[in-house]
């Protein structure tokens, strides 16, 4: 069984995650900061480390190293397809250009 202290860590590791793949998006992509999409990208990186910490409470009996290193990476690829996901969906609500 899992203590809350290492719940709190594979959350907190797949948080920084989603985090770390949004500010290297923004510094990748030389735009200016855009509030609204950092703010989309802490919205998933909350859901990804929620998700992680029940996962972990529920089928892990403790943690290691490669469980954080998994939640990090996890968090990363959650923020990562969020964002490719949001971006489908708006470029297929532009109406065309004549």
């Amino acid at each position: 069984m899992l203590t809350d202290l290492q719940v709190f860590i594979v959350a907190l590791a797949s948080v920084a995650g989603a985090l770390l793949a949004a500010v290297l998006g923004w510094l990748e992509s030389g735009e200016a900061f855009n509030a609204r999409k950092f703010t989309a990208s802490l919205l998933r990186a909350f859901i990804a480390g929620l998700v992680f910490a029940i996962g972990s409470f529920v089928s892990l009996e403790s943690i290691d190293f490669w469980t954080i290193i998994s939640a990090l990476l996890g968090g990363a690829g959650v923020d990562v397809l969020g964002n490719r996901a949001a971006g489908a969906v708006a470029s297929r609500n532009k109406p065309a250009s004549p």
